[in-house]
């Protein structure tokens, strides 16, 4: 029975945050004890000196979690670059540890722990270490959400075969509608997934122009098929 599953993307901004928070209202809805971590927040505005890292944010109010910020985020960075490189920047060394010590506090006080990545599989922490080596190194399923738009086949593609060379296994593939324009690309997008990607398509979330914790929910509820994530939980 896995404790955690680790959420990455095709690209930025295409709906991890979203796919994240989702679930986790979702599960511990289902009666699930839901942990939710971000191990590097880049782009977070400052407030009275103080970085707000909003996808974190967001992720401990969908679950309705009692962790503290800092160790759902260990690391949060203003400069809205890959973590290496805004923590280059800060003057900031990310270390492996840290991460490693947030996330088994989460995996021992949780059912379940819905971590949200940065950017891509190879967006680098530090060194040449990259995201895939730490989902990798604990031993994470893997769930990737791609953007509705044209290009994300080759995206999508390239994300599923570089985590399976890796030894990652994947979950599934979650399609984000991130916009209400649908051209040709959008409205094919869903069956050349189901066509050419060799993991199971969970669903696509619709265009959400609010992000409202029930709205999220029963979007989610709706539109995805949740038991290849719910079968890893199950007690």
């Amino acid at each position: 029975m896995a404790k955690g599953i680790f959420i990455t993307g095709t690209d930025t901004g295409v709906g991890k945050t979203l796919l994240g928070a989702g679930l986790a209202a979702l599960f511990q809805e289902k009666g699930f004890d839901v942990g939710v971590m971000k191990p590097v927040e880049s782009g977070c505005r400052r407030e009275n000196g103080r970085l707000i890292p909003s996808d974190a944010i967001l992720l401990k109010e969908m679950a309705c979690s009692q962790d503290e910020l800092e160790i759902i985020n260990p690391y949060a960075f203003e400069h809205a670059l890959a973590p290496a490189l805004a923590a280059e920047l800060e003057g900031v060394e990310i270390r492996l540890e840290v991460l490693k010590r947030s996330y088994d506090l989460l995996i021992s006080r949780h059912d379940m722990v819905i971590i949200e990545g940065a950017g891509g599989l190879l967006v680098p922490l530090f060194g040449h270490y990259f995201i895939a080596d730490l989902i990798k190194e604990w031993a994470l399923p893997l769930l990737i959400v791609t953007e509705a738009r044209l290009g994300i086949i080759n995206h999508s593609l390239l994300t599923i075969d570089y985590a399976q060379q890796r030894g990652i296994p994947v979950v599934g593939i979650v399609m984000n509608y991130t916009s209400n324009s649908k051209g040709l690309a959008e409205c094919l997008n869903v069956s050349a997934l189901k066509r050419w990607a060799t993991v199971p398509f969970l669903g696509s979330i619709p265009f959400l122009p609010i992000l409202e914790r029930e709205g999220i929910k029963e979007a989610l509820k709706k539109s995805l098929n949740l038991e290849p994530i719910e079968v890893l939980f199950k007690r």
